[in-house]
């Protein structure tokens, strides 16, 4: 099987330096937008911060999407304005749903700050099918315990999101999703299966290749629908798989994303005008709408 058979596309990420960690973004880009309902991959770190510091991400909003946060290592502690206060930890996984608004911080704990805290893992987004855009605002928080391991030799996989190699995790989902997390030891393969719309692969750390096509590191790989293939690796790596259901593009501005322009516009109007519900216990602060927007709209 020759390249152009295999990989449909494959995106370069934006890295950001945020001082004391990097982010590698490959979600939104020019060249695509979406893989199934992700529309949003960001890789944070790996790192180690000094002591007596941390990541503080003060109340800012969403609209219309769901958030998916999986840690590698570290801890975040999460607040929204649901009143959720939850811990996230290596192995699960936080979906924050945000329908028709909900806002959130995200701050390292207390304990991760005094020895100087590690921040390793992946942070997407998920669209929601535009008939559900507007539901009510939840939060699910799954246990590591709780997402099934399949794990045969020297592969082992988390099924994160959707079902995968016969397994389903609990975790909600709004459209056809697939996420996993792959840990492979050397010599270890695994079976990457066919059944989803769009289908992409992200290499962590590590060396490994699918059909002898070598993943490059922090960049997304974008398979060509139906085509069956084997992951592996001759040394050891961690590969993350999602991919899911076709939709129609999204708008993205900043924190908020929608089918409807016009919703975005609504949004900015709310957040300006401090409509939107406070997280308790930590409203004191929050983050303006930014001038120029960090995120470009597509389409």
């Amino acid at each position: 099987m020759t390249h152009d058979d295999l990989i449909e596309q494959i995106l370069t990420p934006v890295t950001h330096d945020l001082g004391g960690f990097k982010v590698h973004r490959t979600l939104p880009a020019k060249a695509r937008t979406m893989v199934g309902p992700f529309l949003f991959f960001d890789q944070m770190g790996p790192a180690i911060l000094d002591a007596g510091t941390g990541i503080d991400v003060r109340p800012h909003p969403h609209i219309n999407l769901a958030t998916v946060t999986y840690l590698f290592g570290g801890a975040i502690d999460h607040r929204d304005s649901l009143g959720t206060k939850a811990r996230i930890e290596p192995g699960a996984v936080n979906l924050m749903t945000a329908g028709r608004g909900i806002v959130h911080s995200e701050r390292s704990p207390g304990d991760e700050r005094a020895k100087g805290p590690e921040l390793s893992g992946i942070q997407t987004w998920i669209a929601l099918p535009e008939a559900v855009e507007e539901t009510d605002p939840a939060f699910q928080h799954v246990t590591r315990d709780e997402l099934p391991v399949v794990e045969d030799g020297c592969a082992k996989a988390r099924v994160i999101m959707g079902s995968l190699w016969g397994r389903r995790a609990p975790t909600d989902t709004y459209a056809d999703t697939i996420y996993a997390d792959i840990v492979l030891a050397p010599g270890g393969s695994i079976p990457i299966d066919t059944d989803a719309d769009e289908r992409a692969l992200y290499l962590c750390d590590g060396e490994a290749s699918v059909e002898g096509v070598a993943l490059d590191p922090t960049h997304l790989t974008v398979l060509r629908p139906g085509i069956a293939a084997t992951l592996r690796s001759e040394r050891g790596g961690r590969v993350m798989l999602c991919g899911g259901e076709a939709m129609t593009p999204r708008h993205v501005w900043w924190n908020f994303v929608s089918s409807r322009r016009d919703r975005i516009n609504e949004a900015k109007r709310a957040w300006k005008a401090g409509e939107f519900p406070v997280v308790p216990g930590d409203s004191e602060e929050f983050i303006p709408i930014p001038e120029v927007p960090k995120t470009v709209s597509y389409p």
